[in-house]
């Protein structure tokens, strides 16, 4: 972020992703991270909120973060030996303008097969908890990767490429409306 914007600060959302009731991937990532950017939004009126939201697919499933050790096994094992989605959305908005501007970001990841002592000793070093599909790809690099095609930025959770351009958009006026 600070390549892009050298001031800013951030802001929890308190907005709930478990609303979001769209069951398209990509337009669900786009709606929670709306949702997000509204939410601070709300209570920043005059701030140019970014908010994103990524999320893991397999086969139009969609996998957020896992709520336990147990849900984070089994999203490992669902993709393990398979080529998954992993989308971005991404929401600019200013409430005092009544403006704001979406767009999303998607990368295919291919794991390799992973064998239980790989998924148990992954899951103890805590790195799938707050993680979208389970996983960090900074912390699997190899170990589960076998193909990353996209951007490997979009996987880490902000593609920074898309956003440079949405802010370029934004602050020229673009908007996708209210």
């Amino acid at each position: 972020m600070e390549s892009l914007a050298p001031r800013f600060r951030v802001v929890p959302s308190r907005a709930d992703e478990a609303s979001v009731q769209e069951t398209d991937p990509v337009r669900f990532a786009v709606a929670a991270a709306l949702l997000k950017a509204r939410d601070v939004g709300e209570r920043n009126p005059a701030s140019l909120i970014l908010a994103a939201d990524t999320v893991v697919s397999l086969e139009g499933e969609i996998f957020g973060k896992p709520a336990n050790r147990d849900e984070a096994r089994a999203t490992l094992k669902k993709l393990s030996g398979h080529r998954h989605r992993v989308i971005t959305g991404v929401a600019l908005f200013r409430k005092d303008e009544e403006r704001r501007l979406t767009g999303y970001e998607e990368s295919l990841v291919r794991f390799r097969g992973l064998d239980d002592r790989a998924v148990e000793g992954y899951l103890d070093t805590e790195d799938h908890v707050d993680k979208a599909g389970s996983y960090a790809i900074q912390e699997v690099n190899d170990a589960f990767v076998e193909e990353l095609v996209g951007d490997y930025d979009n996987v880490v959770g902000l593609p920074v490429r898309l956003v440079a351009e949405m802010l370029g958009k934004f602050r020229a006026g673009e908007r996708d409306g209210v």
